[in-house]
């Protein structure tokens, strides 16, 4: 797929862009001509990704080190935006954490840093975006929710229910800020190819690829495709979506 110039001179942050989905974004980001802020929680990390896909599509990416769900670090950040770019257009909201675990094992500090990671550091990044974005006529929020939102899925009770909170967060933001010119969308990715579903063991993945009709994972770049598309003009009627890019997989 060829996203052409859809995002020519666009300003956009992306979190938790290190590798898989995140790292698939600003690929496609700044291919489709993005100014991208790409962030990542381990400092150095993303430093020769960023030269590197600057130089590949002649745009300007910057990383940025912070834990996002540390609120004052995130004000901090797009405070920098401001100060550099004057405005902020489009919001990935993609860091993100799972750990396993079943009912009886759940242990309340895995709760508390799952929401922390997953729901809270959307909502203040959200919030903090919105005041930017609202100051320069408008913009999209994309925050990465999971089918296992949607459908559900034994062992991951915390999980879902972050990425559950994620769907109910973004239809409530899309109502509220539909006035400011701000949409907000969410994508709902099912089972994709990346280092942490391979990480299941091939007994596992036979088992999930047998519920997916089109026979294969998805790849990191279809889920970046549907961000750009989102992002771009070309999604200026849809807000408040859940936009599940899943391979028709089976409930």
């Amino acid at each position: 797929m060829d996203s052409g110039k859809l995002l020519n001179g666009k300003v956009c942050l992306v979190t938790g862009t290190s590798k898989g989905l995140g790292k698939a974004t600003i690929e496609a980001f700044a291919k489709a001509g993005a100014i991208v802020y790409a962030n990542d929680i381990e400092s150095g990390s993303i430093d020769e990704l960023t030269k590197q896909l600057s130089n590949d599509y002649q745009t300007k990416l910057f990383p940025l080190y912070f834990d996002v769900a540390d609120a004052q670090k995130c004000k901090e950040a797009i405070l920098r935006i401001k100060r550099e770019q004057g405005r902020l257009d489009v919001l990935v909201n993609n860091a993100g954490i799972m750990k396993d675990a079943l009912i009886g094992t759940v242990t309340r500090p895995l709760i508390d840093r799952t929401f922390d990671v997953n729901v809270f550091a959307t909502m203040e990044l959200l919030q903090l975006a919105a005041k930017l974005m609202m100051r320069s006529g408008g913009g999209s929020i994309i925050n990465m929710t999971s089918i296992v939102g949607i459908t559900g899925n034994s062992g991951q009770l915390v999980y879902s229910a972050t990425k559950g909170a994620i769907i109910s967060l973004t239809k409530t933001a899309a109502k509220e800020l539909a006035a400011k010119n701000i949409r907000v969308n969410a994508v709902a990715p099912g089972m994709i190819d990346t280092e942490m579903m391979r990480s299941i063991g091939e007994k596992h993945l036979a088992v999930h690829l047998s519920n997916i009709p089109l026979g294969r994972l998805g790849r990191p770049e279809e889920i970046a495709h549907a961000c750009v598309f989102l992002a771009s003009d070309m999604a200026s009627y849809i807000t408040g979506h859940i936009l599940s890019v899943d391979g028709c997989v089976l409930v």
